[in-house]
């Protein structure tokens, strides 16, 4: 099929074509940069070209004809070349099949044909190849109908789909990630073959898996991923925690809604108002400790005691055991998740000062994100109920900013120093100085004093006395 498209208009890709003839062989743009110009989305800025022999030879030669002769890098062992030049990212390689051991998703590779290397390929609508030599430039090489696909909203593997996901299974995240960023539907035998496959996840490394998840996460409406995920067996092999939440259990005519959809709902929530990637991991993982904490009590019906706590200690573990960087992200969302039922509570009550101060004490700069977390966790399907939340954030959102303009207690400084408290009583380091300290504290987060020098030296001064402390002067 020929097309004549902006797809290679680029002047990148008449430039390959001209190194490739001057070679002797034939290049192709192939993949993702081919997939996303069908779908008129913007074009991806790393392209994948396929040499019929020597990708890296076929580097070389586009890099001397490049304007500034750019360095190439290259990877001996995948038999792959890469030129970063200007905003392009040019990933060479020759073409190639591949053959896989059961126990390892790194494949055997062998020099093959186009054919051999869109057979590999993992999905039809990635294997999608156009032509850059100048006697057929232009020309589409669909064997598989991806065009088709695409028009038709199928995910579907070029070969058999139990093949194709056993041999790489990360194949399997790939295809639900698809899926969810573009709103696909997975065919029906590649759904069945993943449920299949599901226990080879596990031959995967972490690392691989996180990627897809955040992918996952960051699409406009992550609930399909999780969905998928959860339908196919995977979720429980990957975040058994949040299948842990799933159910309702009924006692004495007393139930509790199921926690996994719920935050699945909470998710679709907050990823319509922020881009915030660990914002997103907070919602997902906001209710995780429920389903360690779970218990019925006659007279009070299911409680879930101490969840946050319990689940912002669970944050560590499922961060440690999928290799996530156990950095100021992870403890962003421990905080988050610690931190979940704070505005919630705080709505549902008389709106008083004191506590809208230890709110923004303790969220600091991050009770804005608190804020869009806890709103998002509304998820009642009853109008009436939904607006009487929503105004009461509103309320809470509006008496935030009233106490952090009159008492500046976000990021908290005491206004008298541990260093003015020893200077003033004549101390040593000493538990009084502490004690003095948080007294100060205490004082202004309850609106006893004003966040101001004056009014905590004096409180000092005044707690001082009550510990038997003589001021130096004296």
């Amino acid at each position: 099929m020929q097309v004549h498209l902006e797809a290679i208009k680029h002047p990148i890709f008449k430039l390959i074509g001209e190194a490739a003839d001057e070679l002797g062989v034939d290049a192709y743009v192939i993949g993702g940069y081919v997939r996303d110009y069908f779908l008129k989305r913007n074009t991806p800025k790393d392209i994948d070209i396929v040499a019929i022999g020597s990708g890296i030879e076929l580097a070389k030669k586009v890099a001397s004809k490049l304007e500034g002769k750019p360095e190439i890098s290259v990877f001996k062992n995948f038999g792959t070349a890469m030129i970063k030049h200007k905003d392009l990212e040019l990933e060479f390689v020759g073409a190639r099949k591949e053959s896989y051991h059961r126990d390892s998703r790194k494949p055997i590779v062998e020099d093959g044909t186009l054919e051999d290397d869109q057979n590999r390929r993992d999905f039809t609508i990635n294997a999608m190849a156009l032509s850059l030599n100048e006697s057929n430039f232009g020309e589409l090489l669909d064997p598989f109908n991806g065009l088709g696909d695409l028009d038709q909203k199928i995910i579907r593997t070029p070969l058999e789909p139990g093949i194709t996901y056993s041999d790489d299974p990360l194949r399997m995240m790939r295809a639900i990630r698809f899926a969810t960023q573009l709103h696909f539907n997975i065919e029906l035998k590649s759904l069945q073959a993943i449920t299949e496959n599901q226990e080879r996840i596990k031959i995967v490394s972490k690392e691989r898996i996180v990627d897809e998840l955040n992918k996952i996460l960051m699409s406009p409406i992550p609930s399909i991923g999780f969905s998928l995920l959860h339908k196919t067996g995977l979720l429980p092999l990957i975040l058994p925690e949040l299948t842990a939440l799933q159910g309702i259990e009924e006692i004495e005519g007393q139930r509790h809604k199921d926690n996994f959809w719920h935050t699945l709902e909470v998710v679709d929530n907050i990823s319509e108002t922020t881009d915030n990637l660990w914002l997103r991991w907070a919602a997902l993982l906001h209710d995780i400790g429920k389903a360690p904490t779970k218990k019925f009590h006659k007279k009070i019906g299911w409680t879930f005691h101490a969840h946050e706590f319990v689940g912002s200690k669970m944050v560590f573990k499922l961060f440690k055991r999928l290799r996530m960087p156990l950095n100021e992200k992870m403890k962003f969302v421990q905080k988050m998740v610690m931190m979940s039922s704070r505005p919630i509570i705080l709505s549902e009550d008389h709106v008083t000062d004191s506590a809208v101060r230890r709110l923004v004490f303790d969220a600091g700069d991050n009770v804005e994100d608190l804020m869009t977390l806890c709103e998002a966790d509304i998820t009642t399907k009853n109008p009436k109920k939904q607006k009487k939340y929503k105004n009461n954030f509103k309320i809470v959102r509006q008496k935030i900013v009233e106490v952090e303009e009159r008492d500046h207690v976000r990021n908290f400084q005491p206004p008298v120093s541990g260093e003015e408290i020893m200077e003033t009583f004549n101390l040593k380091p000493s538990k009084e100085i502490g004690i003095i300290k948080d007294a100060i504290k205490e004082a202004i987060l309850e609106g006893e004093i004003p966040n101001e020098y004056e009014a905590a030296f004096q409180f000092m001064l005044e707690k001082g006395k009550a510990l038997n402390l003589k001021v130096k002067s004296e």
